[in-house]
C-alpha cells in the first residue's frame, strides 16, 4: 500500500485541484489548481538520524509517541526545511536522547517509497554517557549488540541499521550502505 498524502487544496489559493498531466511534457499525474494553474509536487519526506555509540555500546531510545509507543529506536526524525541532512540528525540526537556526541559519516540511505521517504542515518561519536531525553522518548539507555531488544525495535529501517553498524564495526571500517526497504 503506497502512503496517501493526496493533495485536495492549491497552497497559492486555496482553491480545488485536479490531478491531470501537465501541460510541460511531465510524465506523472500532478496535482494543478483548477483556478490559478499552480502544479504541484508530492515528494518524499526524509527521515534523519544517527547510531550514537560509546564504546562498544549504541544508544537506543525507547518511544513516548506513537507510532510504536514502547518500541526502543535510533534517535531520529523528519528533516526541518532550512537544515542539511547530518544537522537535522544531530538536532533529533540532541531532542530525543540529550546526548553529546561529535558527528561522523553517513552510514545508511535507505528508501522505503511505500510510505513515501529516504531514512539517512550518521554515526555520532557520544562524549558523555549521560543523557538527558526529551519529551519523545521515556528512556535513552546504552546497548552491546547482544543486548539489544532486537523484537522490540520500532522500525526496520532502525535494525537494518544497527546491523550495518555492527556488522562494520566487527569488520574494523565503516562505509555508506544505500539500499532499498520493501
Amino acid at each position: 500500500m503506497m502512503y496517501d498524502r493526496t493533495i485536495r487544496h492549491c497552497r497559492q489559493c486555496g482553491a480545488a485541484v485536479a490531478y491531470r498531466l501537465p501541460d510541460d511534457g511531465d510524465t506523472k499525474l500532478r496535482a494543478i489548481c483548477t483556478v490559478c494553474h499552480t502544479v504541484h509536487y508530492e515528494n518524499p519526506l526524509n527521515v534523519v538520524g544517527t547510531v550514537p555509540h560509546w564504546g562498544d555500546q549504541v544508544l537506543l531510545c525507547k518511544r513516548n509517541i506513537e507510532p510504536r509507543k514502547g518500541k526502543w529506536t535510533l534517535p531520529a526524525g523528519f528533516m526541518e526545511l532550512g537544515e542539511t541532512t547530518s544537522e537535522g540528525a544531530a538536532r533529533e540526537t540532541t531532542e530525543e536522547a540529550g546526548a553529546q556526541f561529535i558527528m561522523e559519516d553517513l552510514l545508511t540511505v535507505m528508501s522505503v517509497a511505500r510510505v513515501g521517504q529516504v531514512h539517512l542515518y550518521y554515526r555520532a561519536r557520544l562524549t558523555s554517557d549521560v543523557f538527558d531525553p526529551g519529551h519523545e522518548t521515556m528512556e535513552a539507555r546504552l546497548f552491546t549488540e547482544e543486548e539489544i531488544p532486537w523484537d522490540e525495535l520500532a522500525f526496520r529501517t532502525v535494525k537494518e541499521t544497527l546491523e550495518h553498524y555492527f556488522a562494520d564495526r566487527r569488520a574494523g571500517h565503516f562505509g555508506t550502505h544505500a539500499f532499498d526497504i520493501a
